[in-house]
Formats: structure tokens, sequence, C-alpha cells
């Protein structure tokens, strides 16, 4: 039985990979407020709650870890000094560093363990192309942690430690739908040639091909899932 921690479970793309997982027999421990373990990556005490609490469930042994969490929040060039710096470091705090830190606990764990494991990073488009001027910062963030993804696969693949991203698109999740509706959806749509945004689920089988069954050379792969919104 494979024992999968997965942070950002309570809705959207974690609840739809949470829901694929189990389908596919695993043991999952999901995090977030509405279920699973509670933890606010606002708080830098709360990552290592969270591993520890997992592990606990798990009887000391964690197989994958999947990295979701994450806050896509405004933060205009014209707010005063004190409040943009606060909200940079709250968004790279919560997108960037928990997820910096969960995976440094997975690498020690399985290097511990001589087992091997796997990490699967949700980042998002936004890593290559960008994003709006009031979100420098959750570009900034996605764009950390696949760098992060590439340069764990590299620095551990002969442990048997295996690392991939997925780079979504917009995402019918809660936060992409308020997003829709505050940039003009039709327009905004015109930009995906697929001409829909991706649904949680289609993203959650990607996840889950990853964390499951995806061949060990895969390693340091990022998968995009934008409707052709961003080729590379």
């Amino acid at each position: 039985m494979t024992n999968i921690l997965i942070t950002g479970s309570s809705r959207g793309i974690g609840a739809a990979t949470l829901t694929a997982l189990e389908a596919a027999g695993a043991t999952v421990i999901g995090h977030g407020t509405r279920s699973g373990i509670p933890a606010d990556f606002a708080d830098p005490a709360a990552p290592r709650a969270l591993w520890d609490a997992a592990l606990e469930r798990c009887d000391g042994r964690i197989d994958v870890l999947i990295n979701n969490a994450g806050v896509f929040e405004a933060n205009p060039i014209d707010s005063d000094d004190a409040a943009w710096l606060e909200q940079w470091e709250r968004t790279l705090r919560i997108n960037l560093t928990a997820s910096a830190e969960l995976c440094r606990f997975a690498v020690r764990h399985w290097q511990e363990r001589a087992s091997g494991g796997r990490i699967v990073n949700i980042a998002s488009r936004a890593a290559y192309r960008g994003d709006s001027p009031a979100h420098w910062h959750y570009a900034a963030s996605k764009a950390g942690m696949v760098a992060m993804t590439k340069s764990i696969a590299r620095g551990y693949a002969r442990d048997g430690i295996l690392a991939f991203a997925i780079c979504p698109g917009f995402t019918m999740t809660g936060m992409a739908e308020d997003y829709l509706e505050s940039r003009g959806g039709d327009a905004l749509l015109a930009d995906i040639p697929l001409g829909r945004v991706a649904a949680p689920e289609e993203v959650a089988e990607a996840a889950r091909f990853l964390a499951l069954t995806a061949p060990p050379s895969m390693t340091g792969a990022v998968l995009d899932i934008n409707g052709a919104s961003y080729v590379r």
C-alpha cells in the first residue's frame, strides 16, 4: 500500500487528486482547512507539524508527497510599501517555502529509510509565462517551485527519489472562477485554444500518474495542462 500526503486537499485540484489516488488503492492523508489535517502554512511551524502528524497516521512511512496548497491573492504595486511586502512574503511563504520544507522532510525521510519516494509539485503556467501585474509574487512562487523540483530530481535520483511538477493553466476551482469573473471570462477564454479551462479531474489524473506509475526516467519532468494557452 502506498502512503501519500497531499496538501490543499479540501477542494479543487487537491480534492480531485485525493479522490483519484484513493480510487487507485493508495492510502491518502489530506491537509486543509475543510478536511484532513489542519495546518496554516502562513505559520512557519505548520509544515513540520503537518509532516509529523501525517507520519503518525501512516505508521512512520510516507511514500509520496504532493504539494498542492497555495494562495492566489492580488498585490497591486500601488499598495503602500509595508502592505506590498507583507503580501509578497505571505504568498512566498505559503506557496513556496512551506512546499520546500515538506520536500526537505520527505527527502531526508527517504534517505534515512533508503527507500526512495516521489514528489509531485503542483505549480502553474505562470511559472513560465508570468501573470498579471498584480500577481508578480504568485508567478515567482510557482517559478521557484519548478526550479526546486528540477533541483531535487537532479540531486537525488540516485537515491531513488523522483520529483515531478505539473503546470496547470486556469482550472475550474474556486480561485480560477473568481479570477475568470474579475478579468472578463470570455476575453480570457479566447486566449485558450481548447476553448475552456481545465477540469480539476484532468490535473488530478496527471498527478495520479506521476505519483504512482510514471517511469523513473521521467524524473524532473514538468507537465503542462493549459489547453495550449502556453506551449514550451
